[in-house]
């Protein structure tokens, strides 16, 4: 009986373990059930990852990463991470944005995209990464009953390339297609904020349409790629009248991530600089609900 005893104490320390780790591991939702259209074939390949970076994406996705407990306030952001269309810089630009912003009550869903410059790659950026921020906006839109959203405090972020699919995104003109067979391709796609660190040069329009989303742009002026985006879009926004904040850093250079592996003082507390904006604009400020009075 007592060997017995000890037998099942010990499987059950072995799964505990096990048990913690799967509640902890967040949920992936592919961005269409039976893979891209077009691509429904590829939808099993397996994904590319080592180090920091994924690549060999067929099956775009959506991981979900939720506020702690008692936290959530509402809000959400689509995170898009970097990595030149080539790859995805997930872990320092999905995995850690996503959970400093959780951590906030932002309920973050970070986009693994086609890539268009990856190895033997048959995607384009302009078709088929920007089809994808569509539908990762229309699909949190859809889920935003089952994760509590508030519809109206949906914002993109972007890291360098994936400011890009942000851009692609947040200045077209589908605000989706009311005779689509598929619901979640009825929904708005427009960002109501945008998030920019870094982003890319491709897709900034000449003249923003009258609805572009209120925008935070942050890099370092001696980004040799990139510095010149966030001024560009500074003006742009200044032009079109629509609320915009800019930081642009005197030293940083490019791919400096959530700042914190960087020396610099002013790169290792830029995500405070995000936490300031979005608290101000009350993006994550829970909407009040109007008390019904109870007649007895």
């Amino acid at each position: 009986m007592i060997n017995h005893l000890k037998s099942y104490l010990y499987l059950l320390l072995l799964c505990l373990p096990t048990a913690v780790v799967a509640q902890d591991m967040p949920v992936v939702i592919p961005l269409w059930p039976n893979g891209a259209p077009g691509f429904e074939s590829r939808r099993n390949e397996p994904e590319q990852a080592k180090d920091y970076w994924v690549k060999n994406i067929h099956n775009p996705s959506l991981t979900v990463f939720t506020p702690p407990a008692g936290k959530a306030n509402g809000a959400a952001i689509v995170v898009c991470p970097g990595g030149g269309h080539r790859l995805l810089v997930f872990t320092a630009e999905g995995i850690e944005p996503a959970k400093y912003l959780s951590d906030l009550g932002v309920t973050v869903f970070v986009l693994k995209y086609r890539l268009g410059r990856d190895t033997l790659s048959p995607y384009k950026i302009d078709v088929h990464a920007k089809q994808d921020g569509y539908r990762a906006m229309r699909l949190v839109r859809s889920k935003a009953t089952e994760y509590g959203l508030d519809t109206n405090r949906i914002g993109m972020m972007g890291f360098s390339a994936g400011g890009e699919v942000v851009d692609m995104v947040a200045y077209g003109p589908e605000r989706g297609d009311q005779n689509a067979p598929d619901p979640v391709d009825r929904l708005n796609a427009r960002p109501n904020f945008l998030i920019q660190i870094y982003p890319g040069p491709l897709y900034i329009p000449d003249v923003l349409p009258a609805d572009a989303p209120p925008i935070f742009l942050l890099a370092a002026n001696d980004d040799p790629c990139c510095s010149l985006s966030v001024v560009k879009l500074l003006e742009r926004y200044r032009e079109a009248k629509i609320p915009v904040e800019m930081h642009l850093y005197a030293q940083g250079n490019h791919g400096f991530n959530m700042g914190n592996r960087s020396k610099l003082k002013s790169i290792n507390t830029w995500p405070q600089r995000m936490a300031d904006w979005l608290a101000d604009n009350n993006y994550l400020t829970p909407v009040k609900r109007e008390r019904r009075k109870v007649l007895h």
